[in-house]
């Protein structure tokens, strides 16, 4: 494996400027199983593609849920991706009873932003090797939040992630002026499907590992696996 003098941790700078451990950590995303995000302006949609690690084994759980309003699919490490969830299903439950109010979605972009930050600012530990792209819809409408180890959270109407996600983002880039505006959201599921197919190279879509989420408007977030995932097929 390639190594040099500056990889060893997360806090020191190579005399370029980059934090090595985080660009690893960014390779990782990579690795994992490609998951597609898209938004509308009343709702937002998943769908990610699961893996199973051979044939006697189950299919890794793809897309989680943190509240009524607000959930996440995951590219990398699952493990890291649980620790994530269940921070943030904490603070969801913090701000619902402190505040008497459901956490923004916003909010919770910057909760993880600064969760995944601290490791890169203090000796001994490890970025988080997972990426995640989180839907949720509060009093400001519907969002897509791309999450990344080093710190970024961006806000999206579409992104991909994962392994070969470039074929989806390119889709994406295509047909972004047809789902901004969709009002159903059986059609915004259809696009983000055919996304995801867009990415998939040797592999064919079936109820087994096919996983779908929404939130929306009118619509607390909801995950479509096996056989409920069919009429999308």
């Amino acid at each position: 494996m390639f190594r040099n003098n500056y990889d060893g941790d997360t806090v020191t700078f190579s005399p370029t400027g980059r934090l090595f451990q985080v660009e690893y950590a960014l390779e990782a995303i990579k690795q994992g199983s490609v998951t597609v995000g898209l938004r509308s302006n009343k709702y937002a949609v998943l769908a990610a593609l699961k893996r199973n690690a051979d044939e006697l084994s189950s299919y890794q759980k793809k897309i989680i849920k943190c509240d009524e309003h607000l959930g996440l699919s995951l590219a990398g490490l699952a493990p890291d991706a649980r620790v994530l969830s269940n921070y943030l299903r904490q603070q969801c439950h913090y701000s619902q009873l402190v505040f008497n109010r459901k956490l923004s979605v916003e909010k919770a972009g910057h909760l993880l932003s600064d969760k995944a930050q601290q490791n890169t600012q203090s000796y001994g530990g490890r970025p988080y090797g997972v990426g995640l792209l989180l839907i949720g819809y509060d009093n400001s409408g519907a969002h897509l939040l791309e999450f990344q180890p080093s710190g970024n959270t961006l806000e999206v109407y579409g992104s991909a992630i994962g392994a070969r996600s470039q074929g989806a983002k390119t889709y994406l880039e295509k047909v972004m002026d047809n789902f901004v505006d969709l009002e159903d959201p059986e059609e915004l599921i259809k696009t983000c499907v055919e996304a995801l197919r867009q990415s998939l190279k040797d592999e064919t879509l079936t109820t087994e590992n096919l996983s779908i989420a929404i939130v929306g408007v009118d619509k607390p977030f909801t995950q479509f696996d096996n056989e409920k995932v069919t009429p999308y097929l």
